[in-house]
């Protein structure tokens, strides 16, 4: 049996004021899953994030704790704990915390795999909305938060 303790993995801090820590998957997660990927993530309060991007699986974002904003598409909804969205394949998207407190949330992705956006995040390289063939945010939508 493996169990994956989330209070003993470490977890990498994100240039969008995120802390991420994976749970199952491919890539040395401590569940060495291969049909699926699950993490955690906390964002940072008043703007922490997951940039606007898309990826090949299927995606599901729980909220555990916390209140925000989600974009999928043209579209741009508030979200709150409880709630989950779902995000089909190579469909663009984003999570803001709007909130005063850290947002807490639970990612599940399928097939699992490579996930290009945290490397492109982490190296500065994530292409930004509205340029080249990166669709625009929604109307209204918090602006991205990515480093230079």
């Amino acid at each position: 049996m493996i169990i994956a303790d989330l209070a003993k993995i470490p977890g990498r801090t994100f240039p969008a004021r995120r802390m991420g820590r994976g749970l199952a998957g491919q890539g040395g997660q401590v569940i060495p899953a291969k049909g699926f990927s699950m993490g955690y993530s906390v964002l940072e309060p008043h703007g922490g994030q997951v940039p606007w991007h898309n990826q090949t699986q299927e995606e599901i974002y729980y909220i555990v704790q916390g209140e925000g904003e989600i974009c999928v598409g043209t579209e741009r909804s508030p979200i709150k704990a409880g709630q989950a969205v779902f995000m089909p394949p190579t469909q663009f998207h984003q999570l803001t915390n709007t909130g005063s407190e850290p947002m807490h949330m639970i990612y599940v992705y399928c097939p699992g795999g490579d996930v290009a956006h945290w490397r492109q995040e982490l190296e500065g390289t994530l292409p930004p909305a509205g340029t080249g063939d990166i669709p625009p945010l929604p109307a209204g939508a918090q602006p991205q938060h990515l480093a230079k």
